[in-house]
């Protein structure tokens, strides 16, 4: 078992494309985001940017005349220039568009070059930050992009055929996220890494987002204190997949809650074709197997619960110990929860398997839910209801194969296809070139 496991392992890196370590892309140096950054008294001042007749054509130029607690409103149009929030200066500072209607703010990069093409809007090291009513697209890394800082808003935005990710917060304590839409991205949708371990944590609120059409609907390496809830992932290679990796600070992930959302048809097989480029692997290449709908890769008191999962082809959500760190402290699955959930829609659209577990870890719970039809293994034998302490029943059989899933040349072999009840405004995606729902422009 040790030899062949070493030998599946030593492959992955080789064999992947995905799920490059966000330290790959010219990002600032994480700082201490920690900082109480005082909130600024006034009197405030609204700057104004338009295409004609406003003192600012330009959204960075009306951005560097602001100061803390100012509000820059842009007008409908297309704005061809990234953005850079940077510094003390800037907290609390309100960056609005249009967010009723975010496509007709359009900060358009397919024309820029090198560091300019990059982020479209780009927060560093200033709190209480908000970004509201914007589209993003065409950029090499993030549509938008929150590093350094406690506390933001990103709300109403839309990050669309882009780079690597659509929303993005990295090395932030709290947050909001709400109301937004990333899509066609070449790594996730949204992403929230790197979140430093905190006494008193405070929580990073996510609802009312959709994500699609992106290799991972939402990634999240390191996270913490995450809530994501009432929100939508489909037609992504995999819906939600929170992980620990050793490219970024404060592995695994932890006490996350991933809440009343809609997590279905995760079966894009990108690798078939895409409208973006896929990433050249890296060092720390995950394997993140085509059709999940939740993928926990390590991590500690994650709860999943009162989501309907239903319709992904290899996995409802699956649990597995993330065997490829080299810290032993942070590799394995503790009590995390998956409960309350609905899987198969009533029957209607089942998951290929509803709940896959490789036993490892201690305090791990799956259940009650409902509608589970299949699980890996088929005797249940690595799953215990909630609540739960003590070791769980670790199978290296099951391991095994969940990494076979993940090395599939194919990446479908595994898949267990079923037709899809209709739903009203959502086209399955499995290739693109078979696709008939709307295609980015």
């Amino acid at each position: 078992m040790r030899i062949r496991k070493a030998a599946l392992l030593a492959a992955v890196p080789a064999l992947l494309v995905l799920a490059a370590p966000a330290a790959a892309q010219d990002y600032p140096a994480p700082g201490n985001p920690g900082h109480v950054q005082k909130k600024p008294r006034g009197p405030f001042k609204t700057l104004r940017v338009c295409k004609k007749g406003c003192r600012f054509t330009s959204i960075q130029k009306a951005v560097d005349k602001a100061g803390p607690g100012d509000t820059v409103k842009v007008a409908d149009g297309t704005y061809r220039e990234p953005v850079r929030i940077t510094g003390i200066k800037k907290r609390y500072m309100k960056l609005i568009g249009n967010p009723r209607h975010p496509e007709r703010v359009v900060i358009d990069l397919r024309r820029a070059k090198g560091a300019a093409a990059q982020n479209a809007v780009m927060v560093n090291g200033a709190n209480e930050v908000t970004v509201r009513g914007f589209t993003a697209i065409g950029y090499k890394a993030n549509g938008f992009f929150v590093v350094n800082a406690r506390g933001y808003t990103f709300a109403n935005l839309r990050a669309m055929l882009g780079g690597v990710y659509g929303i993005y917060a990295f090395n932030t304590i709290g947050g909001t996220m709400r109301d937004s839409v990333g899509a066609w991205n070449n790594d996730a949708g949204f992403y929230i890494g790197q979140t430093p371990p905190q006494d008193k944590p405070v929580r990073t609120i996510v609802e009312n987002i959709e994500s699609y059409g992106n290799v991972l609907g939402w990634s999240g390496t390191n996270m913490r204190y995450v809530t994501i809830r009432r929100s939508r992932f489909y037609n992504n290679g995999a819906g939600i997949v929170p992980n620990a990796l050793t490219s970024e600070k404060y592995p695994p992930e932890e006490d996350n809650v991933i809440a009343d959302n809609d997590i279905f048809w995760n079966n894009f097989n990108y690798y078939a074709g895409a409208p973006f480029p896929l990433r050249p692997p890296s060092a720390e290449a995950t394997p993140y197997p085509v059709g999940v709908g939740v993928l926990l890769f390590g991590g500690r008191r994650n709860v999943i619960e009162s989501n309907r999962i239903f319709g992904n082809y290899l996995a409802g959500a699956a649990a597995v110990q993330q065997f490829l760190l080299q810290d032993e402290s942070a590799k394995d699955l503790i009590g995390n929860q998956v409960k309350d959930n609905q899987f198969g829609r009533g029957g209607t659209d089942p998951n290929g398997r509803d709940l896959v577990y490789d036993g490892n870890g201690t305090g791990n719970c799956f259940g009650p839910n409902e509608g589970v039809q299949t699980t890996f293994p088929a005797d249940g034998s690595t799953f215990v209801p909630c609540p739960f302490s003590g070791a769980n029943t670790f199978s290296p059989a099951v391991q095994q194969e969940m990494v076979t899933w993940a090395l599939d040349a194919t990446h479908t072999a595994y898949w267990v296809k079923r037709e899809h009840p209709p739903i009203e405004g959502v086209t399955p995606l499995e290739t693109y070139a078979t696709y008939t729902g709307p295609k980015p422009e």
